[in-house]
């Protein structure tokens, strides 16, 4: 299912690194971004997730709040929110059913791997309906984009 904007964003519960749940309903009229990458601690997850810490400010001042999403376990995405100093909840899609539901579960292999999130970004306004959807071929998302979108709503 490939989620369009217009869309009523798909309800999910995620792991937080905390071991208790992240719900879309947690986000209930509050603007919304859903960071989607592939896997903690490479080089490109990195930067975007760094790149979303540094701009929390602006989605502050937008009233948005970030979650980023990968299948990674919530104990290796503990770690990775220390050591990049993530200001913003990280949540486990470990079982892959809201990577599914979101249209952004990669199946193919790649370097031998596979099932894993495609980096992607998703806005929801505060009713939960997608307000911008990107799903890269492994770039960054587009940020200036993703803040005219939250000024916009």
């Amino acid at each position: 299912m490939k989620i369009k904007i217009g869309d009523k964003a798909p309800a999910f519960t995620l792991i937080g690194i905390d071991l208790k749940p992240i719900r879309l309903a947690d986000y209930e009229g509050k603007k919304l971004i859903l960071h989607f990458f592939p896997l903690a601690f490479t080089s490109v997850c990195t930067e975007q997730l760094c790149t979303a810490r540094d701009e929390e400010n602006d989605y502050s001042d937008l009233n948005a709040e970030v979650v980023g999403v990968s299948v990674d376990s919530p104990f290796v995405l503990k770690k990775f929110s220390e050591e990049n100093k993530l200001n913003f909840s990280l949540g486990s899609d470990f079982n892959r059913k809201v990577s599914t539901s979101y249209g952004v579960l990669f199946m193919d292999d790649f370097m031998g791997l596979s099932q894993f999130s495609k980096r992607s970004a998703f806005v929801m306004d505060g009713k939960g309906v997608v307000q911008y959807a990107e799903v890269t071929s492994g770039a960054l998302p587009d940020f200036d984009a993703i803040k005219k979108t939250l000024a916009e709503i």
